[in-house]
């Protein structure tokens, strides 16, 4: 059963959070439905401009609706991630969308309200809210990427007029959180001082994290064992500070770098110890597992399994 993104927040706010999953693949796809549904989760299934433009929008949507078919239990939104204007402006034109995000973070801070009150204006016309953002997360997801020298925290100062003259619906914030695999180093984490802030004066606006991965180091010995060359030094979200976000308001926690991790870990060591193997699907299927598994465990966390009650 597909909801309006809203309707989740509704439910989750300050009690648990929902998992915002980026997918390109029909493997990702299937995992997560499966996953949701073992456990009955709600969550927010995402497709960025890239996985957009690699699968094509059409073909994404489709294996999105198809999932919703062969697992009709689960409850979910469906999401565009870091839109630009044209993205947005064309899932809000396909009438699939839930919420759409624009990504106008890397402008002053008066043309970040222009172009998000622009994307609101149409999106609120066809029932579908809008996700901004403000304040600049560094690191790399698909084409993005910003270096750490250019990163800013949120301005609690800010969020009130911003929100205020955009009309947004939720508000994605920058509290320490960054993409990609090469996350923390050294004793960084989540800035509560800066949360507690935004929630003090945004009080029942849902927040977003982005950056959300844990960046298992397991994965990253065995890519690396298996021929992989990542970086060991870098640490993703703490768990326990994960979990504590939510009662300041962080109802959505979006998920991208530990799926691909999972995605590379399975494939090199598949064909590591299966050298004579060319078949697809034998290592897709491993993959499909192991996503289901480590969803399950992220649903756990964020303490959204046995939540889809709250929706019927």
């Amino acid at each position: 059963m597909k909801l309006t993104t809203q309707n989740l927040f509704d439910q989750c706010y300050g009690k648990y959070a929902i998992a915002a999953v980026n997918v390109f693949t029909m493997e990702q796809i299937l995992g997560l439905f499966s996953a949701a549904q073992k456990c009955k989760s709600p969550f927010i299934v995402q497709t960025t401009p890239v996985a957009r433009s690699y699968a094509g929008s059409e073909m994404l949507l489709s294996m999105i609706e198809a999932a919703s078919n062969i697992f009709p239990d689960v409850v979910f939104a469906l999401h565009l991630d870091h839109g630009d204007e044209e993205h947005a402006i064309d899932a809000i034109a396909s009438n699939q969308y839930t919420s759409v995000m624009i990504d106008a973070s890397h402008e002053n801070f008066d043309d970040n309200v222009s172009l998000t009150e622009s994307i609101v204006s149409k999106a609120h016309l066809k029932n579908i809210s809008v996700e901004a953002e403000l304040g600049v997360l560094s690191g790399i997801e698909d084409d993005i990427s910003i270096d750490e020298n250019y990163a800013k925290y949120t301005d609690p100062e800010d969020v009130v007029s911003f929100v205020d003259r955009t009309k947004c619906d939720c508000l994605a914030i920058a509290i320490g959180t960054s993409h990609g695999a090469y996350k923390f180093s050294g004793q960084q984490g989540l800035q509560f001082d800066i949360l507690k802030k935004i929630q003090e004066r945004l009080p029942k606006l849902p927040l977003v994290l982005h950056g959300g991965s844990a960046v298992n180091h397991f994965e990253i010995e065995n890519i690396n064992k298996y021929g992989g060359r990542l970086k060991t030094d870098a640490k993703g979200v703490d768990p326990k500070e994960l979990r504590k976000s939510i009662k300041y308001g962080i109802c959505k926690v979006n998920i991208a770098t530990d799926t691909r991790l999972i995605w590379t870990r399975v494939h090199r060591e598949f064909f590591n110890n299966y050298p004579d193997k060319f078949d697809p699907i034998l290592p897709g299927k491993a993959y499909i597992e192991a996503q289901e598994e480590f969803l399950i465990k992220k649903f756990q966390l964020l303490g959204s399994i046995n939540k889809v009650s709250d929706f019927k």
